[in-house]
């Protein structure tokens, strides 16, 4: 395979606020396909009449544009290239890397002429300052890798499905990884490449990190959790009691750093009777299943968390807000909420056998509300009701 993946529903985005008087940002772990999705929208602009000197594109990981980190130089440089007052579509790739990079942008975009496109890999670059600085005048648009129904679409056919969600979850959802031939060790060999310069540029150097052996306990022990309540004093109580000393505050600091790098995600809990936000407890999910298994290793993996992981990410994609539920003394995997209101969600490899099923069901069934709830598992079996709440089949709902 060797043809570029579209990301239909990231591109459909772009279109809908192209030439709007709003920043467009899109953020994401590296690799995930920013920049491919930037092309393609440049190839769109071409195809819809704008002349190839009215679209400016710099990547600031391209030593030729070094200089032009500096804020004065580029601004300089934009300005000096827009020669009339058509449009002129600017797009920035990695603008984390750029000094003072909010002001620049801000300039530029109060020029009626300029259409500003921006790619990072790091939320710092969202942080309270720059959003306050930037404020209402962006859209962020939050890039994942790969989706089941994107990767799927990209096979070709629907065929073997179970079949293809192991190679999915295996091989990687990074986009670059299709085009790796389902060669093991190449593909190891290129995760490998995602995380090192994550660490190194995103993390390390970033949060000037000097105890790099630490950093990687803590990140083991993150992918090792998927999907189990945990919080940053457990976290040090169980690396102190292994041997590996490591404060609160310090947990907190390698965790935060993680999530602004996209490594994993955060959902914090909600109590569904009380209708408020718990702060003790959370869960924490990792962006890509191939990145945990080359880190961890496939055996011994649990069904059930890797499957909520794939879930959880997938809900995110959706646009939705998602949270762990708590329901009296009982768990509800998410509680996913937008605009027109809340869905709940168990995640269950399994339910075939009637006890497993009986205790999905009993979280949901003191759900007194009348939004929508699901059982998703990988059984292959025709959906299903219990008086109110379905059970359908996480392939199908993946591919939407």
């Amino acid at each position: 395979m060797n043809k570029i993946i579209l990301r239909d529903e990231y591109l459909q985005t772009l279109k809908e606020f192209k030439d709007k008087d709003i920043i467009k940002i899109v953020t994401g772990i590296r690799r995930c396909g920013k920049s491919t999705l930037m092309q393609i929208f440049q190839e769109y602009l071409k195809d819809s009449g704008v002349q190839a000197d009215h679209i400016i594109a710099i990547n600031f990981e391209d030593y030729d544009y070094e200089d032009l980190k500096q804020p004065r130089e580029l601004y300089k440089y934009i300005k000096d290239r827009l020669a009339n007052d058509d449009m002129y579509y600017v797009f920035f790739d990695e603008i984390q890397n750029v000094e003072d990079f909010p002001k620049v942008v801000d300039s530029l975009n109060l020029k009626p002429n300029v259409d500003l496109y921006l790619t990072g890999s790091n939320a710092y670059m969202l942080s309270s300052e720059i959003a306050t600085f930037l404020s209402g005048r962006y859209v962020e648009v939050k890039m994942l890798p790969l989706s089941f129904k994107e990767y799927v679409k990209a096979t070709g056919d629907k065929k073997e499905l179970s079949l293809k969600y192991q190679k999915y979850l295996k091989f990687s959802s990074f986009p670059y990884a299709m085009m790796l031939d389902e060669k093991e060790e190449v593909i190891n060999q290129y995760l490998e490449s995602i995380y090192s310069t994550v660490m190194l540029k995103d993390i390390i150097s970033r949060k000037k990190i000097a105890d790099v052996m630490m950093l990687e306990s803590v990140i083991r022990f993150m992918f090792d959790n998927i999907g189990n309540l945990t919080s940053t004093k457990k976290i040090s109580d169980t690396m102190t009691s292994d041997g590996r000393k490591v404060d609160v505050k310090t947990v907190e600091k390698y965790i935060a750093a993680l999530e602004e790098s996209f490594i994993i995600y955060q959902a914090k809990r909600y109590d569904v009777k009380g209708k408020n936000y718990l702060k003790t407890l959370d869960k924490y999910y990792v962006v890509d299943i191939g990145l945990r298994y080359m880190l961890l290793g496939s055996k011994n993996a649990d069904t059930g968390h890797i499957l909520e992981n794939i879930i959880y990410l997938e809900l995110i994609r959706r646009g939705y807000k998602v949270y762990v539920g708590k329901v009296e003394s009982e768990e509800v995997d998410f509680v996913a909420m937008n605009s027109k209101g809340t869905v709940y969600y168990q995640v269950a490899a399994t339910v075939r056998d009637e006890a497993t099923l009986a205790r999905e069901l009993r979280p949901l069934q003191k759900i007194t509300d009348h939004y929508p709830k699901y059982i998703i598992t990988l059984d292959e079996d025709p959906d299903a009701d219990y008086d109110g709440i379905r059970r359908i089949n996480a392939l199908q709902f993946l591919l939407g």
